[in-house]
């Protein structure tokens, strides 16, 4: 039998780009976002308030998304798509900014760091619902993990 939890975990891990959708009074509206994600499936990515998703989130915080590690056609689908809360962390978030570098392959620093560039804060997704989507596995059906 084939962990659900495992596979997500491995998209997570392996992808790079959070497709994220937001909708505000002019609509909806997707971002790409760089990512890093915990061990409860959490998202988190850095982007300044002043930036159309984050915005708004500000004004509705249900947002849904993509990761998506099949590049293409040759590769087989493998991807998660979630809905949530998203919501605007404070402070520095230093042990995210540490998993941060690291994904963008950047050396691990000796301490902990905060990488937020001015102005910019740290968001978080609350996934309420993920769907994976793993063919090589489940063909075309999407398995929705608990």
């Amino acid at each position: 039998m084939i962990d659900l939890k495992s596979r997500v975990k491995e998209v997570l891990e392996q992808g790079y780009l959070l497709s994220l959708g937001t909708i505000d009074g002019a609509g909806v509206w997707v971002a790409d976002v760089i990512y890093v994600s915990d061990e409860k499936f959490n998202i988190y990515w850095m982007s300044s308030p002043d930036f159309r998703h984050s915005k708004a989130i500000a004004q509705n915080p249900k947002v849904a998304g993509t990761i998506t590690v099949s590049q293409n056609r040759s590769e087989l689908d493998f991807a998660v798509q979630l809905e949530g809360v998203a919501e605007k962390l404070s402070g520095p978030q230093l042990v995210v900014s540490t998993k941060f570098l690291l994904k963008k392959g950047k050396p691990a620093p000796s301490m902990v760091v905060n990488i937020l560039k001015e102005g910019y804060c740290w968001y978080k997704l609350t996934p309420t619902k993920i769907e994976l989507i793993d063919r090589k596995n489940f063909g075309f059906e999407r398995q929705t993990v608990k």
